[in-house]
């Protein structure tokens, strides 16, 4: 079984040293879906969503040096989210002066908004944060469980088997496969704790 993955915060000053591939390439996997799926939802086209991506990242690089966020302005989470947002509403900027297609012009002022009464841009980031969150404890939860235990839980909680069905794939009772669900139920809330603790820190 491998290890615990390294915290978030050892991830982003891990960041700061531009030669630790593996650490680019840690953060692009935990966080370049998150944004993807993000600028997606902003109406972007798969080409123009992965190219924004990678802006979303250069940007990091050339800023990672001189995070000091401040924890009660929501922290790494929102530092990110700024990136992003800036990086979409170039994006929108360029295409209005080009001639806006479709529902850029909403966008863009979607985008202008600052935070506030009309929260509806943070709470898309917030879910898909959620949502890349959840994607990194089962990946962690994984490696760190039995095979069959995690087979079970996936059959059942996942795909949406009966227990009994379950255990007939895999080869367990009925009463096997509700405490291996339940087992790794419980440790993906645990992981998924830390994860947001470790965000907060």
């Amino acid at each position: 079984m491998s290890e615990s993955p390294p915290t978030r915060a050892t991830l982003l000053l891990r960041l700061r040293n531009h030669g630790d591939g593996d650490a680019w390439r840690e953060f692009l996997r935990d966080y370049g879906p998150m944004i993807y799926r993000f600028v997606r939802r902003r109406g972007l086209q798969d080409a123009d969503a992965s190219d924004l991506v990678q802006d979303v990242m250069r940007s990091v690089a050339m800023a990672i040096n001189r995070l000091e966020y401040e924890k009660e302005k929501g922290g790494f989470r929102a530092w990110l989210f700024t990136i992003t947002r800036n990086k979409l509403s170039t994006y929108f900027e360029k295409r209005n002066r080009l001639g806006p297609i479709g529902n850029d012009s909403g966008q863009y002022k979607l985008l202008g908004q600052v935070s506030g009464d009309d929260g509806d841009l943070e709470q898309q980031w917030e879910l898909e944060f959620q949502r890349q969150l959840a994607a990194i404890a089962m990946e962690s939860v994984k490696l760190k469980t039995e095979t069959k235990t995690w087979m079970a839980f996936e059959l059942t909680a996942m795909k949406g088997l009966s227990a009994e069905e379950a255990g007939d794939q895999i080869g367990m009772s009925k009463g096997a496969v509700y405490v291996a669900r339940s087992r790794v139920t419980a440790k993906l809330r645990i992981e998924i704790e830390r994860l947001l603790a470790e965000e907060k820190a």
